[in-house]
């Protein structure tokens, strides 16, 4: 089992170099560099819009006093996307643009819901129940000043 990462790294380096080659045969090598190098600025733009819009939901939901675990997912997932599609390479980038599909995402989310909890703290919604009673005593500023320095 702790040969896993190592082998999963070496199969990915494999595919990957396997398709650059197979793709620099067709394209050329020019054409497959710039390419590359277009599908990473495109993913990454995608994720961004994708990714402010997702924040700005989680955003809503938590005012409304709902739970976010589903745009919580969709972070991971864009993170995840992201990260795939800054990598190089033609495998990781189309591992990366299925991340970003919607179909890919709601499956992804129904598998993992059931795993998510999600604890906004004491006082986080409207029916908390949480109070707190105290008292407290104002001290003048120069008071407090006096209190704090040694005397000269």
């Amino acid at each position: 089992m702790r040969w896993l990462p190592l082998i999963v790294f070496f199969v990915l380096a494999w595919i990957e170099i396997t398709l650059f080659i197979q793709v620099a045969h067709v394209l050329g090598v020019l054409m497959t560099m710039l390419l590359v190098v277009f599908t990473s600025l495109i993913g990454i733009s995608l994720v961004k819009n994708q990714g402010v819009k997702n924040f700005m939901l989680m955003q809503q939901k938590l005012n409304q006093g709902e739970s976010p675990a589903k745009e919580m997912i969709k972070s991971v997932s864009l993170i995840i996307s992201g990260v795939l599609l800054l990598l190089p390479g033609f495998f990781t980038d189309f591992l990366g643009l299925l991340l970003l599909l919607p179909p890919v995402q709601k499956h992804l989310t129904l598998k993992l819901m059931p795993h998510l909890r999600v604890w906004r703290g004491p006082g986080a919604g409207p029916d908390s129940g949480y109070t707190v009673d105290g008292e407290f005593e104002r001290k003048d500023v120069k008071q407090i000043e006096h209190d704090d320095r040694p005397d000269r």
